[in-house]
């Protein structure tokens, strides 16, 4: 996946999950491309398989790869 790709993931994280969280063009593309690597980590775990391109299931554990990045942020910002 491509730059472009990883920010549309992240934004579609944050539009699902809105709150007060840091971000500007360069974070939303970090959380894009985390979430990604978070998505497939969770998705091999399940047996789902990992984020391999640009298709439904990659999209979707990328974004909820991204969500789960999101709330666990939220969590240890909470909690300081």
């Amino acid at each position: 996946m491509g730059i472009i790709s990883w920010i549309i993931l992240g934004l579609v994280a944050k539009l699902i999950l809105p709150g007060n969280d840091p971000g500007g063009f360069i974070v939303t593309a970090i959380i894009g491309i985390v979430g990604g690597v978070i998505g497939g980590f969770v998705g091999s775990l399940l047996g789902l398989g990992g984020v391999d391109g640009l298709n439904i299931g990659s999209i979707v554990l990328a974004i909820v790869g991204a969500m789960i990045l999101l709330v666990g942020y939220r969590m240890v910002k909470k909690n300081s």
